[in-house]
């Protein structure tokens, strides 16, 4: 017996019993909720930034979108609003694919 006290995807409880274990879980308040989704993503963050294998990090990044748009839903937003804010964000600022490295700013005058 091993005792997990972390946030886990809704189908984990189903494939614990689907192998013949059984598991308690219990569902947490909006604080905690927030504060484990938090603790998730700096999880996903860090398992993503270990990985050098092309696909597995594909997969980090992936778990990373499941997890930011949780949080979204906690702020009162969802993937829709998350992809226009990131689309405005990209018309006035751009993206990032043309890999440009700040070097320095200097003041005029």
């Amino acid at each position: 017996m091993a005792d997990y006290p972390k946030l886990v995807r809704d189908g984990i409880p189903a494939l614990i019993a689907a192998n013949g274990q059984t598991c308690r879980t219990r569902i947490m308040d909006e604080e905690e909720y927030i504060r484990e989704l938090r603790a998730k993503l700096h999880e996903e963050l860090a398992e993503y930034l270990r990985e050098d294998n092309d696909g597995q990090a594909l997969e980090e990044l992936a778990d990373l979108l499941e997890v930011i748009q949780a949080l979204a839903v906690t702020h009162g937003g969802d993937s829709g609003i998350l992809e226009q804010i990131r689309a405005d964000k990209a018309e006035r600022r751009g993206g990032f694919k043309e890999r440009i490295l700040l070097l320095r700013v200097e003041s005029r005058g």
